[in-house]
This record gives C-alpha cells, structure tokens and sequence, in this order.
C-alpha cells in the first residue's frame, strides 16, 4: 500500500509540469513599420474550438486595415495571409480563428501583420512575431 502511495504522488508530481509547459496565452508585441506610429499587443488566447487573437495598436485610424496571420517572420514574411483576422479599426481587432492551435503556431514560424488599409496591402503599419 505505501509503495502505491509512492507511485501515485510522483506520477502527480510529474504530470503537473508537463501540463503546464504549453501556455494557454501569449502577448505578442506589435512593432510599428513604415513611420505608421502603431505599436501595441496582440494577445492569442487558447480556446476550446481554435484562438482568439485581440489587436491593440496605438495610433490606429478609422481606416480598417486587413489584419492575418502570416508564415515568416516579420523580417521575412511570406506575402499570402495563412489565417485572416477581422480588420483592425481604430487600433482594435478581435478574432476567432477556428481549428488553429496556439501550440501549432508557437512550433512554427508566425507573425501577425496589420496592412495599412484594403487600397495598400503592401504596405505593413504593425508586424509581431508569434513566440
């Protein structure tokens, strides 16, 4: 019975860590390009169907600017959007992306990208780099 006892405390004591190793959360700093002045986070939250991406820039303007998530880096993004996120408006955006993981993310090479409006895909006012 003490042997058992033994067992079953260090498999709790080691099942705890490994579940808690991927996080349920991340903030990603935003990085203002292109003299654009919009800096600020993009949180990606861990839900049960996919991921909620919120986006808070400063400076935004009442422009929607296409916002996605794209493979690359922000030094070396790939130009086609992998995951399309709801336009961010006045420096806001809130999406659920259904089907994606935060870990399947977290394990590649990610970045959310803001364009400054649907006129100007080329131009990116906010990149961040999913880590």
């Amino acid at each position: 019975m003490k042997q058992l006892a033994i067992t079953l405390t260090l498999l709790a004591a080691f099942a705890v860590p490994a579940a808690s190793q991927e996080p349920n959360s991340i903030t990603i700093p935003m990085k203002a390009l292109n003299g654009s002045g919009e800096d600020g986070i993009a949180t990606i939250t861990q839900g049960t169907g996919g991921i909620d991406v919120v986006v808070t820039l400063q400076n935004g303007t009442e422009v929607a600017q296409p916002t996605h998530i794209h493979i690359g880096t922000c030094g070396a993004i790939n130009k086609a959007p992998e995951y399309a996120l709801r336009d961010t408006v006045n420096g806001k955006s809130d999406s659920l992306v259904a089907g994606v993981s935060l870990n399947d993310l977290l394990h590649g090479h990610y970045a959310i990208n803001v364009h400054k409006s649907a006129n100007d895909l080329p131009t990116y006012v906010s990149c961040g780099n999913i880590r």
